[in-house]
């Protein structure tokens, strides 16, 4: 039989926060594969960290490129289009043999995480299923103790990567807002946000619901070192009764 791959969402770092399912899966299942950066522990698999049964067998899926290059270099699509065909073929191989496979993904699945990669390169391919999960972005605005939208608001998610015209453009035209993919972006965004005259209404949210969380205005943050895994929101103040 063929074994199953499962892209589990741990959601945004929290292990009392994994829904039922994918504490099942993630306790249960003797594969367990993740992505991380050379040298790290990932973030995915410390999210996990007691949870897993005493024979699983690990699966670290070293990026080969991050940050040391721009997204915009052509040497940056090759090397991870190359990693996630590698990876493809390893998992592959390993669910054709008969076992479940079990892929820790960040927040949710389908959101602007790593394993889309290889979902739509394994789909027809071998058994897949996909446990979703809450973003970072949901755990981030329930941080600042305030709704991140009221009665028509839209909610628009923008990624710290875009050009910083683009990002202004955008924030002006939203009512509630949400930026990730921050770190050696903010700079950016700081500005993008000055120019959407949206600056002062912003809070910077860092490793929400993990135990080290930090919730402040970004006004009030100038100068500190950001980490990736830092969330902007911007509250919409809609309609309300």
């Amino acid at each position: 039989m063929t074994g199953t791959i499962h892209g589990v969402g741990l959601g945004p770092g929290a292990q009392d926060l994994l829904s039922v399912r994918a504490d099942r899966l993630v306790r249960g299942t003797k594969h367990i594969a993740f992505f991380r950066k050379a040298g790290r522990a990932g973030q995915a698999r410390q999210i996990v960290n007691g949870m897993l049964r005493e024979d699983a067998v690990e699966h670290a899926m070293e990026y080969p490129v991050t940050t040391e290059i721009p997204v915009t270099d052509p040497r940056y699509n090759a090397m991870l289009s190359a990693f996630y065909a590698d990876w493809t073929k390893r998992l592959t191989k390993l669910s054709e043999s008969g076992e479940d496979i079990v892929v820790l993904c960040e927040g949710d699945p389908f959101f602007y995480g790593s394993f889309m990669h290889l979902h739509s390169r394994l789909k027809g391919k071998v058994p897949l299923q996909v446990v979703p999960a809450i973003t970072g972005m949901s755990a981030a605005w329930t941080a600042t103790d305030m709704p991140v939208t009221w009665g028509d608001d839209v909610l628009t998610v923008l990624m710290a990567t875009l050009p910083e015209e683009s990002l202004a453009a955008r924030m002006e035209e939203a009512d509630a807002i949400v930026v990730m993919k921050l770190g050696r972006t903010l700079d950016k965004v700081r500005r993008a946000l000055r120019k959407a005259r949206r600056y002062d209404d912003a809070w910077l949210i860092q490793y929400a619901a993990m135990p080290n969380q930090t919730v402040a205005r970004l006004a009030e943050t100038e100068g500190q070192p950001t980490p990736y895994f830092s969330i902007i929101v911007v509250h919409g103040q809609g309609r309300r009764p």
